[in-house]
């Protein structure tokens, strides 16, 4: 009963702050499915971190969509990258069997450390952001190439790392397309919204673990996961594009990133000590 509550809050907690960042959640759910319920980090864990992904990336980017707080052209041009990506990540995961387990925790050092250093970057050169931000991308034009490429890594990362790979996308999408905090956000959920439903159906079906009944051995609470997901990124988008100004959302980005970074620091060098 403990470990089903502690899920349950742990859900909605995760996907409230994460979904005004533009960010998926996986970094968090798929620790919590690690640690709480005891889960290996396998072919399993990834699908279910990616369901509750999905669940709040369409929560909070149907809300940011409404607000105008995204753009077309830059989400279609990175969703061919994200796409290809998310299937090589597919084949990267199969690949790796049983090694995922250290694979999966210094990737995400990588990609953590990565993704906070280009974000501390884009607040300290660009102080002029400010919350009339609504899906403008001024003079920039998109780099599509450079673009395409980021999302790729972001799509591969999404599928190894079950996370909806936001913390890739925004800080792509601000460098290589021009957008503005808000607007990167909304942009990189919708990517999620198309990205993340390809990778959990491929990893479905190319997985050798027993996925399926591993999920239908699941008690009742189980299901409500995703439901909860979506009810807390619902609400966390509400509270985000109305009370949280647009400096303080990327510090709250960074805040995050830099708490899971340590986390996985911990592990890899109590797994080498």
């Amino acid at each position: 009963m403990l470990d089903s509550l502690i899920m349950l809050l742990g859900v909605f907690v995760v996907a409230f702050l994460f979904a005004p960042v533009g960010m998926g959640g996986g970094m968090l759910f798929a620790p919590l499915l690690h640690y709480v319920v005891d889960w290996p980090i396998n072919g399993t864990l990834l699908a279910v971190s990616l369901l509750l992904t999905w669940a709040v990336s369409i929560g909070s980017g149907l809300r940011h969509r409404k607000e105008g707080m995204y753009d077309k052209d830059a989400t279609r041009s990175a969703l061919v990258g994200a796409v290809a990506g998310a299937l090589v990540g597919v084949a990267i995961v199969s690949a790796l069997g049983e090694d995922l387990d250290m694979v999966f925790k210094l990737l995400s050092i990588a990609m953590l450390g990565w993704a906070l250093w280009k974000t501390y970057g884009k607040i300290n050169g660009n102080g002029t952001n400010n919350d009339s931000d609504l899906g403008v991308r001024g003079q920039a034009s998109i780099q599509h190439g450079s673009l395409r490429l980021g999302a790729g890594a972001g799509g591969a990362l999404s599928s190894v790392l079950g996370v909806g790979a936001g913390v890739i996308y925004v800080p792509v999408l601000q460098q290589t397309a021009g957008l503005e905090p808000r607007t990167s956000i909304g942009s990189s959920l919708s990517i999620m919204m198309v990205v993340v439903p390809i990778a959990i159906v491929t990893l479905l079906l190319t997985s050798q673990d027993g996925v399926l009944s591993t999920l239908a051995n699941q008690p009742w609470w189980f299901y409500a996961l995703p439901f909860v997901a979506y009810g807390g990124a619902t609400a966390g988008a509400n509270v985000g594009i109305q009370h949280i100004s647009t400096t303080n959302i990327m510090r709250v980005f960074m805040a995050l990133v830099g708490v899971i970074l340590a986390r996985y620091i911990i592990d890899v060098g109590n797994f080498i000590l």
